[in-house]
């Protein structure tokens, strides 16, 4: 699959994930919007928002082209297209594991999830030391600190990018799921209420959780069509 078919693809599957973002997100991005100067005029606020998601992005691309790297230079040693296959079906199976957990089938990432919280509680000294956010600088360090917070929705993202085993298409695929993401914590934190209501709704939920569970089928048979 070409890079900007990937994008495109990520781009879906980080807006099918909105309904997890506000589960996962939702009191981060409360936190942030306290803490932002008050009385602001809502273009200012909105500059801060944008600021701190741009930060989230950043980090999620950064990690996209460190894991896709290091795929890429572990597939000198192997047979390459086995071994982008395999990993193509990792990156399917965690798609369809994204897409049960969202439906509550099968919470399997959550436990995931928490492996991931003694490195997000470690990082509590600087993200206090950023607090309170006066600034658009520090709004985009915070949202960079919040790119590393433990969640399975970016996890399965990352084996994704990490199967491409190309830091340009990694990089791509991060960015592509970063953007599908704003809408909803956009929305969360500029307290659009009708929004987060339509997210909500167990009904998109449902649909998003099939969407990706179908495209990580789709996936696996064409990974599984290499190996064999």
């Amino acid at each position: 699959m070409n890079g900007e078919y990937q994008f495109f693809a990520a781009l879906l599957v980080g807006l099918m994930g909105a309904g997890h973002c506000f589960g996962m997100c939702g009191g981060i991005v409360g936190a942030f919007s306290q803490a932002m100067p008050a009385h602001r005029p809502l273009g200012q606020r909105m500059g801060f928002l944008f600021a701190y998601n741009l930060g989230r992005i950043s980090s999620y691309v950064i990690a996209g082209v460190a894991v896709a790297s290091l795929a890429g230079a572990l597939g000198t040693l192997f047979a390459v297209d086995q071994y982008l296959a395999l990993l193509q079906l990792l990156a399917a199976t965690m798609l369809i594991l994204m897409g049960l957990y969202i439906a509550q089938w099968l919470p399997l990432l959550a436990h995931i999830e928490r492996a991931g919280k003694p490195i997000w509680q470690a990082m509590a000294p600087l993200r206090q030391r950023l607090f309170p956010i006066n600034s658009r600088l520090k709004a985009l360090a915070a949202g960079a600190l919040w790119g590393w917070l433990p969640c399975g929705l970016v996890y399965s993202t990352l084996t994704w990018a990490l199967s491409s085993a190309d830091p340009v298409e990694g990089g791509l695929i991060m960015a592509g799921f970063g953007l599908g993401t704003l809408p909803a914590l956009v929305a969360m934190g500029a307290a659009a209420d009708k929004i987060a209501q339509i997210i909500r709704k167990k009904q998109l939920k449902l649909l998003s959780a099939i969407v990706l569970i179908a495209y990580g089928c789709q996936m696996a048979y064409i990974a599984l069509n290499q190996i064999v």
